[in-house]
């Protein structure tokens, strides 16, 4: 699915993605988007920042309150607050315009592939359940139970996050290497986006987030994900 207003951008860009082998749906505005929503839920949703009505961020605010399909969210050039924001909504991956199509559609098969990497296929054997700390993430259904066994919703790039925290457990990681672990795709010196997705989790995992003690930022280091992680 591709948000956007400008009917060219909509015109090239669907039949960019056609050409390579996807189906597309498109819309122009928030109203266009729930209604095409009702009818079929897309794998992935392309979302342009400006937008007539509601924009982007409140769009995607919401679509992480009812969904968990991946979002990438498309910003002007340079707009770095605009970026941090759109990840603290919950977009899973950001582009700057103007773009080329082709590292679009490097971005889209980037996230589809984190999305649906743990699906089961037909008659395979589910993965085991991973527990730490009483919390419980079940990779093969992508969700977290707390230790009071309600769900917590998880965006994409959220449970990609967690995931590499329970496979490196009581190990320190730099920020380039969630990164790379985490997104799998090239990014620049300064992006921070690994800091949001961290402040996001802590939100919904740490007790205190003013003073975490499930990841702990270690300085010049990276973060730690302190606690001991079994698998049932």
């Amino acid at each position: 699915m591709i948000v956007d207003d400008d009917l060219e951008v909509l015109a090239l860009l669907k039949k960019f993605f056609v050409q390579h082998g996807y189906q597309v749906a498109v819309a122009t505005d928030g109203a266009s988007l729930w209604a095409a929503l009702a009818q079929q839920l897309p794998d992935l949703i392309i979302l342009d920042l400006m937008l007539p009505g509601d924009n982007g961020l409140t769009l995607c605010q919401r679509l992480r309150l009812l969904h968990a399909t991946p979002v990438i969210m498309l910003t002007a050039m340079g707009e770095l607050s605009d970026r941090v924001v759109g990840l603290e909504m919950g977009a899973d991956d950001y582009l700057s315009k103007p773009f080329d199509a082709r590292e679009l559609l490097a971005r889209v098969r980037a996230v589809l592939r984190r999305a649906g990497e743990n699906r089961p296929l037909l008659g395979e054997v589910p993965r085991p359940l991973i527990q730490f700390a009483e919390w419980q993430l079940d990779v093969t259904r992508r969700e977290l139970r707390s230790p009071d066994q309600v769900m917590i919703p998880l965006s994409a790039g959220e449970f990609d996050l967690l995931l590499v925290f329970v496979e490196h457990p009581q190990r320190i990681l730099s920020r380039e290497q969630l990164l790379d672990l985490a997104r799998g795709h090239a990014h620049d010196a300064f992006d921070r986006s690994i800091d949001v997705q961290v402040s996001r989790l802590r939100r919904k995992l740490e007790f205190d987030t003013k003073r975490p003690a499930m990841i702990r930022t270690v300085r010049n280091g990276g973060y730690l994900f302190t606690p001991s992680v079994t698998r049932q």
